[in-house]
C-alpha cells in the first residue's frame, strides 16, 4: 500500500441538496480527461481517508470522492439519512462536473451505496465493484447492526470498548498481526475521537440500512435487473460479512463474478492491495467480468 500522500484534489466543492438545506462535500482528482473512479466511503470514513489509496489508480484514472451526511464536511443534522439518496447525490455531483459514467468501488458500507447506484442509475456506470456487503436478509447481520446501535447509544466508556471490538472484527489475521499495537491503536483512536461527540451520526448512518433492507423485503428482485458488469471481491477471512453471505449475490446480480481474496478480512482494498488493485485495473479496462 502507498505510504505517503502523493496527490491532492484538483477541485473541491459542495452540492446543495434537500432544497438547499443541506450540502454534500466532494473532491475531484484529475483534469476531466480520463475515465472516473469513485471510492465510496465506509461508515466512519471521509474523503481524506482515501488519500493514500488514490495513487493506486491515479493518474491513469480520475478520482471522485464525496462525504455522505454525518461525514467529513457534509451536513450532519440529527435527522434520518437514506442510502438511495446518497446514490442520487453522487449523480448530482457528476452532473455538476460533467461526468457521464463512472466506475464506483463500494467496500463495506460504501457497497450499499454502490448497489443503489446499480439499481437506480446503471446507465451512468461503466462497471460496479462490491466488497463486504450483502443483498439478502441475514439474521446475523441484523444482530450485528442492533448491537452496534446499542454501543453508539451508550456512554463514552462503553463506546471506547466498542471501537476495540470493531477493529478486532474488521481485519484478517495477517494484517492484524502486522498492525496490532501502536498502529491499530492510532487508527482506533481516530475513529473514537471523530465520533465520540457525534455518535448520532453513526446511529443515523446505520439506521439508513433499515429502509435499504426493507426495500429488499418488499421487492426481492430489486437488483436482478442490474446488468452492469459487477465484480464481487470477497475476503476469505471476512467476519463482518462472511463469504457465505456475499456469495449469494451471484444468484441476484445477473452479470457478476466473485473473486475470493486469500488471507484477507473485511477491508479488502487495504489488506490485499497486491490483488485488489491489479484486478480492478483489468476489470475496468475490459468493462466485462470476462477478463
Amino acid at each position: 500500500m502507498a505510504t505517503e500522500v502523493k496527490y491532492l484534489p484538483s477541485k473541491t466543492g459542495f452540492l446543495d441538496v434537500e432544497n438547499g438545506t443541506r450540502r454534500i462535500y466532494w473532491e475531484y482528482f484529475g483534469e476531466g480527461q480520463k475515465e472516473v473512479v469513485v471510492f465510496l466511503n465506509g461508515l466512519a470514513m471521509l474523503t481524506r481517508s482515501w488519500y493514500r489509496t488514490v495513487p493506486f489508480l491515479h493518474p491513469d484514472y480520475d478520482i471522485l470522492l464525496y462525504d455522505y451526511f454525518g461525514q467529513g464536511q457534509s451536513s450532519a443534522e440529527d435527522e434520518p439519512y437514506y442510502i438511495d439518496k446518497f446514490a442520487d447525490y453522487l449523480i448530482g455531483i457528476m452532473d455538476v462536473l460533467g461526468v457521464e459514467k463512472i466506475h464506483p468501488i463500494g467496500v463495506s458500507y460504501g457497497g450499499f451505496i454502490a448497489a443503489e447506484l446499480g439499481r437506480l442509475h446503471q446507465d451512468r456506470l461503466h462497471t460496479l465493484t462490491l466488497s463486504g456487503i450483502l443483498l439478502t436478509r441475514e439474521t446475523l447481520f441484523q444482530m450485528y447492526q442492533d448491537i452496534s446501535l446499542r454501543f453508539y447509544r451508550s456512554t463514552d466508556e462503553v463506546f471506547d470498548i466498542y471501537t476495540q471490538y470493531l477493529y478486532e472484527k474488521t481485519f484478517g489475521e495477517n494484517i492484524a498481526r502486522k498492525i496490532y499495537g501502536e498502529a491499530m491503536e492510532r487508527g482506533r483512536m481516530k475513529f473514537y475521537d471523530r465520533y465520540k461527540d457525534r455518535k448520532y451520526c453513526l446511529i443515523r448512518l446505520t439506521e439508513a440500512q433499515n429502509p435499504f433492507f426493507e426495500n429488499i423485503d418488499n421487492d426481492p428482485d430489486a437488483y436482478r435487473g442490474v446488468m452492469t458488469p459487477t465484480l464481487i471481491l470477497t475476503g476469505e477471512q471476512d467476519r463482518a460479512i462472511p463469504p457465505w453471505q456475499q456469495v449469494k449475490m451471484l444468484d441476484i446480480l445477473p452479470n457478476s463474478r466473485q473473486i475470493m481474496l486469500p488471507e484477507c478480512g473485511h477491508m479488502t482494498y487495504m489488506e490485499r492491495p497486491d490483488i485488489f488493485w491489479p484486478t480492478l485495473r483489468k476489470f475496468f479496462a475490459a468493462k466485462s467480468v470476462d477478463f
